[in-house]
């Protein structure tokens, strides 16, 4: 029940995030569809975690370097994300409004992503490798 529970607040509130992405492009007075490119970090940013949980040992040290490239890496890619629509809006290819609900938007999945994580990566017998 627990788990199921998670599962309906994650997917609510990635539906939101997604919302805020689709009011950057979708409303009238934005009506410009370039921060839909944002969709593909959302795409690979859990693929460095996926490749060092893959690759990496199954001790249980604190710290491997591993798991410290896919921290980079996906630090690097979610900064990426941020930092697309504000490069957008600065050449003004979008709005500073759009910019500011596709930050939202971001804010919102990125977090999202982070709680599924932590929900459903402890590695129980209900875990997000049954996914």
């Amino acid at each position: 029940p627990c788990a199921v529970a998670a599962l309906v607040a994650l997917s609510f509130s990635g539906a939101i995030g997604l919302t805020f992405l689709m009011l950057g492009c979708a409303l009238e007075y934005y009506g410009v569809y370039w921060p839909l490119f944002v969709l593909i970090f959302y795409f690979i940013c859990p693929i460095p975690h996926f490749i060092a949980k893959r690759v990496g040992d199954d001790s249980d040290a604190a710290s491997s370097a591993c798991r410290e490239l896919a921290y980079f890496f996906t630090t690097g890619i979610v900064v990426s994300a941020f930092g697309f629509p504000i490069i957008l809006a600065r050449v003004e290819a979008i709005k500073w409004g759009a910019c500011g609900l596709v930050l939202a938007g971001n804010a919102v999945i990125f977090l999202t992503i982070l709680g599924f994580f932590l929900v459903f990566g402890r590695g129980d017998d209900f875990s997000w490798e049954q996914w």
